[in-house]
């Protein structure tokens, strides 16, 4: 089978993904994230869940930021259990597309695992680099490729993936198109796992609460209301079979966060917004639904 394309050139299709594009590109000397990166290799572009040491904070001051550091990353890398565990057992002969994958910490977290194949998605050159090299220093650069896509939109055939994971990248993309996208991908039964932050809009009207249009202000992103998740995977034939709630396991990380160094001032409106219900972090685990002919075969 010839491999797709590893660069699609119309990636970057409209002005908002352009300024989403230079947002990401602008980023490439992002202190806090490479030194995370450089304790075991692994870059994550997500936050986490659970509680996190408390002695880091009243560690001597020479050594606090530092502790504070290896806490954050410590907490990141197990957030990816929340995709992993939600796999199942994908066999080694699967294949995993990585949606919006960063600079690669999920997908080599998944092929750890698993040993299945994986394709990462991602419209950042700077980031694309950092996970071909890390695939090829890690020896699985075979089985773990990297391709300069919109995971809106990519370049892969009909039916072609078992599985489909995002792992807080929905709220830079229009979901219903993106999940009509992950439906055309996905083989029968297969099986998608998001993990996202939403705004609660049982809690509060959308596009009313303070803390999402502060976040979506930083992070260039359009946080989408909790139900629209819902709406989108029905029309596109993606069944939830699972919905974990994590709002309130989401809180520590970010009382964590605020007392590093380089915090950068968004995390009083994930706190605030978590707190006031106005924010959730979901899990939500979907399979593609067969068709009649399908499930009579």
């Amino acid at each position: 089978m010839t491999p797709e394309p590893t660069r699609v050139p119309d990636a970057v299709r409209n002005d908002y993904e352009h300024r989403l594009n230079s947002h990401w590109e602008a980023k490439q000397a992002d202190d806090i994230n490479l030194l995370l990166g450089e304790m075991d290799g692994l870059y994550h572009h997500h936050y986490a869940v659970g509680d996190f040491d408390r002695t880091v904070l009243t560690a001597p001051p020479e050594r606090r930021q530092q502790l504070i550091l290896r806490e954050m990353h410590r907490m990141e890398s197990e957030q990816v259990a929340l995709i992993l565990d939600s796999l199942g057992e994908p066999p080694a002969g699967a294949r995993l597309l990585d949606a919006g994958s960063g600079r690669g910490g999920t997908s080599f977290m998944v092929h750890d695992r698993f040993g299945c194949s994986v394709d990462g998605v991602n419209f950042c050159e700077h980031h694309l680099a950092f996970s071909r090299e890390l695939a090829t220093r890690r020896g699985c650069a075979d089985r773990v490729r990297f391709h300069y896509a919109n995971m809106a939109a990519t370049p892969f055939a009909d039916e072609s993936f078992q599985y489909v994971v995002t792992n807080e990248t929905t709220m830079y993309v229009d979901l219903f198109e993106t999940f009509a996208e992950f439906a055309r991908i996905l083989a029968p039964g297969g099986r998608y796992v998001l993990v996202t932050w939403c705004e609660n809009d049982a809690a509060t009207a959308a596009g009313t609460s303070p803390e999402v249009k502060t976040i979506d202000s930083h992070y260039v992103c359009r946080i989408h209301p909790r139900s629209t998740y819902f709406r989108a995977l029905a029309a596109s034939g993606l069944v939830p079979s699972a919905v974990h709630d994590l709002t309130t396991e989401a809180i520590p990380y970010w009382e964590l966060r605020r007392h590093c160094d380089l915090s950068t001032g968004v995390e009083t409106p994930f706190l605030d917004g978590y707190r006031g219900n106005r924010l959730n972090y979901l899990v939500i685990v979907a399979e593609k639904a067969l068709t009649r002919d399908q499930a009579a075969a």
